[in-house]
């Protein structure tokens, strides 16, 4: 049985890229920066931290 965990969208808006993750545990949050590898270190390390403390 599959379950989802989040919803994780990543957008360009000009020199600026978005992150906006969705999950029952965080809510919905939103993460920006011009570098691409910024947001989705951010983006990990939010998760990871929200799942380790959900166990």
């Amino acid at each position: 049985m599959e379950e989802t965990l989040c919803n994780v969208e990543f957008l360009k808006n000009n020199n600026t890229y978005i992150a906006r993750v969705q999950s029952d545990l965080g809510g919905m949050r939103e993460y920006r920066s011009s570098s691409f590898e910024e947001v989705l270190e951010q983006v990990i390390i939010d998760l990871q931290e929200e799942f380790e403390t959900a166990v």
